[in-house]
């Protein structure tokens, strides 16, 4: 029989970093009779693998997940693929595009191998919802959608905004909330995790459980985390992200890029730093210390400790002591490819410094690069660049070092 930590305790670090919990009383009801079976609670997360990688911003919910499988419970990580080919509605003004059976197979093929940053591979169960949805009969689906009313899914804020506007909602996007809340049936889940802008979701899952006669989930949601801008919610669309998957420089740059106040919020959502211990280091210890450390512990849960302390050396030598690192990531140019260089009567080349940007992958657009040069944020090695050419005599170098704010390129023109 499995021994669990004490009721009080465990709470205590479940609650760091989450938003809300619905009930808690339940939760801890959930809890006691877990520690004294010792039977651990069944745990979900569920993510549609509509997109290839995970960012920083999906791992907040991840890291709850851990945190349950930390003091002993099973986590179950349910990808999507059956309701991918729906595609979640939350927060969408207009109906998603569905993806084909091929995207969603091979997004959730990276989904599992990137999770494993995270969770523990061999204490983690891995499901897919195709599972039980793939051999539901129709009749079966029918006496799913008679458990909600049409007036209940349109209570739904992003649904009712849309019918208010006039804009069209789709059957299949109605079906979507029903879909994820059956998943909870078929798991037959104790807690069910997501972001507060699942919340619906999450609760219709209860509401059904209580119709298929089971004990309904605690929901237990995580904010969403700002991205680089500290503003929008972290999104590589938006190019305000930090994947996963990215370089340790790279990611190490773009950590050190944010603004002291965000900062501390990165920590309590994505480190298990307690929340004493980060008020005290708010006291005690110098802001850019604190970043660096911040950096470091998130290079190192994405690469390694070594990786991180490599990453740390090469943005001091290329921010602190203004060289550029050995290993700095290059990017060639093609310059007939970009379509940005024009030639002067005299010989001398104009480059189009914002599209130059763009294929550096310093900027999301070229209306994106033009900001940033506005902004005075764009620097050629010691030169702030403030115009959208650069003027190069004769061929020009072979290697241009590009900063924009804190992270690095080496763009490399071939000819």
């Amino acid at each position: 029989m499995a021994s669990f930590a004490p009721v009080d305790e465990q709470l205590t670090y479940l609650k760091k970093g989450a938003a809300e919990i619905i009930r808690e009383p339940e939760l801890r009801a959930k809890l006691e009779k877990s520690r004294t079976t010792g039977k651990p609670l069944r745990v979900k997360l569920g993510m549609d693998p509509t997109a290839p990688d995970l960012h920083l911003g999906h791992t907040v919910v991840l890291r709850k997940l851990k945190h349950f499988q930390d003091l002993g419970h099973t986590a179950i990580f349910l990808i999507g693929d059956f309701t991918g080919m729906i595609g979640d509605p939350t927060g969408r003004s207009v109906t998603r595009p569905p993806l084909t059976r091929e995207q969603i197979e091979q997004n959730a093929e990276t989904y599992k191998a990137q999770v494993f940053k995270i969770l523990d591979p061999q204490k983690t169960v891995v499901d897919f919802n195709r599972r039980w949805f793939g051999p539901m009969s129709s009749d079966e689906f029918v006496r799913l959608s008679a458990k909600y009313t049409v007036s209940q899914l349109l209570e739904r804020e992003d649904f009712h905004k849309r019918f208010q506007e006039e804009k069209p909602i789709s059957v299949h996007e109605l079906l979507y909330p029903l879909v994820q809340g059956y998943d909870s049936v078929a798991l037959e889940a104790d807690v069910e995790l997501g972001g507060t802008d699942q919340k619906f979701n999450l609760l219709v899952g209860r509401e059904l459980q209580r119709s298929y006669g089971q004990e309904s989930q605690v929901v237990l949601t995580t904010p969403i985390l700002e991205g680089l801008d500290g503003v929008q919610k972290m999104s590589k669309s938006l190019g305000n992200a930090i994947g996963i998957h990215e370089p340790s420089l790279e990611m190490y740059g773009k950590i050190m890029s944010i603004s002291d106040e965000m900062m501390w919020r990165y920590y309590e959502l994505l480190t298990d730093v307690s929340l004493a211990d980060i008020e005290k280091m708010k006291r005690e210890t110098h802001p850019m210390q604190v970043k660096k450390d911040l950096a470091r512990r998130i290079v190192t849960d994405f690469h390694s400790a070594d990786a991180a302390a490599k990453a740390a050396e090469d943005w001091a030598k290329q921010f602190q002591k203004d060289e550029i690192p050995e290993n700095a990531e290059e990017v060639i140019v093609p310059v007939v490819e970009i379509g940005g260089f024009t030639y002067t009567n005299d010989g001398r080349v104009n480059v189009r410094v914002d599209r130059l940007l763009v294929r550096c992958g310093l900027a999301t657009s070229t209306t994106d690069a033009g900001r940033k040069i506005k902004q005075g944020s764009v620097r050629l090695e010691d030169h702030v660049l403030t115009e959208f050419f650069l003027l190069l005599s004769g061929r020009p170098p072979a290697r241009l070092p590009l900063r924009v704010g804190k992270r690095l390129k080496v763009a490399v023109l071939s000819w």
